[in-house]
């Protein structure tokens, strides 16, 4: 049987862990075996006490300092064991139940990375911040530009690829500037890129959201940066 790994990168969730990680374990995985590599980035809030809880049923690894979603991503990754792997954020503005859209088109070697497109729903056009919703556009567009790809939604945290095509290359970016290098990344190895429409139900920065306008012009450089090199 395949195995698709699930990685979560956490900072500071207590609220929404526990929930998220039920609906992680009560989605359909497409008859594939799974796991799950939780790694905290140093979390602060108590969400490190809950997860020294679930050190026996999922795999726990901990950063001593906060490093950046990238990092956390580079952590897991060199854990995983699934012929698939997906990225599933610790909030809940991404939901599992999703997952049966996208590892199809990889069980059935329709593609090699396929991505959850939040713009492809029309039923999440009022759940975006306008200025979010603007930059995530302006940066899948330059992306489009300069890669040639036709991607509607680059800044999507739902991505899920052939193992084979995520482990081969080294990623550099420890924030959120992991969206844009993994995208260019994956490009350049000629991978066959899908999208499939998901649901989505943004938050904002009260709540918890961490990403902010320095990432937003990191992203920028990180895009023009892997088309011209590495």
């Amino acid at each position: 049987m395949k195995k698709v790994s699930i990685i979560v990168p956490i900072y500071n969730e207590k609220d929404t862990l526990l929930s998220i990680l039920e609906k992680i374990e009560q989605a359909n995985f497409s008859g594939l075996e799974k796991e799950m590599i939780l790694v905290d980035d140093a979390s602060s809030d108590g969400t490190r006490e809950i997860l020294n809880g679930l050190t026996e049923k999922y795999r726990v690894l901990f950063h001593e300092k906060n490093q950046g979603k990238g990092a956390a991503i580079r952590t897991a990754l060199k854990e995983v064991s699934g012929d698939f792997v997906v990225i599933q954020d610790a909030d809940l503005e991404y939901l599992p139940d999703d997952y049966d859209k996208l590892l199809p088109l990889l069980i059935n070697d329709e593609a090699d990375v396929v991505y959850g497109s939040r713009f492809a729903n029309p039923e999440n056009s009022k759940k975006f911040i306008l200025k979010n919703k603007i930059a995530n556009k302006f940066l899948t567009i330059l992306n489009n530009l300069l890669y040639g790809t036709q991607i509607t939604d680059m800044e999507t945290c739902y991505k899920a690829f052939k193992r084979e095509y995520i482990q081969r290359i080294t990623i550099k970016s420890n924030r959120f500037d992991f969206e844009p290098e993994i995208t260019a990344k994956m490009v350049k190895q000629k991978a066959r890129f899908k999208e499939v429409p998901i649901s989505y139900n943004g938050r904002g920065h009260s709540e918890g959201k961490k990403i902010n306008w320095k990432d937003g012009v990191q992203a920028i450089f990180t895009i023009i940066k892997y088309r011209f090199f590495d």
